[in-house]
């Protein structure tokens, strides 16, 4: 069963949502998330995000400079939606599943 959540309701989940999400930095509507990881690793989660973020119909952005990568969720300025939330919540996921091995 699906909640559905409006108004300042729907606000709040997000929040405490986001509070859970270790690393995610909010930048206005969106969130974004810096990892250091080596190139393997990149590939790896790239491949494993990408999976994900086709089943929830999402975009989001992954670039990599040095040993870094950064990812950012959400899309201009319409509000993050609980599909952004829970794609970075797997994007958690999958980066400690491409880091423990």
């Amino acid at each position: 069963m699906r909640v559905l959540f409006s108004g300042r309701a729907k606000r709040d989940y997000l929040s405490d949502a986001l509070a859970l999400l270790t690393g995610w930095v909010r930048e206005g509507e969106r969130i974004r998330r810096t990892l250091v990881i080596d190139d393997t690793q990149h590939a790896a989660l790239t491949e494993r995000v990408k999976v994900v973020a086709d089943a929830l119909h999402l975009r989001p952005e992954i670039s990599r400079r040095a040993d870094r990568t950064q990812i950012r969720v959400g899309h201009g300025n319409a509000p993050l939606t609980e599909g952004e939330v829970l794609l970075a919540a797997r994007i958690e996921d999958a980066y400690r599943a491409v880091t423990e091995s």
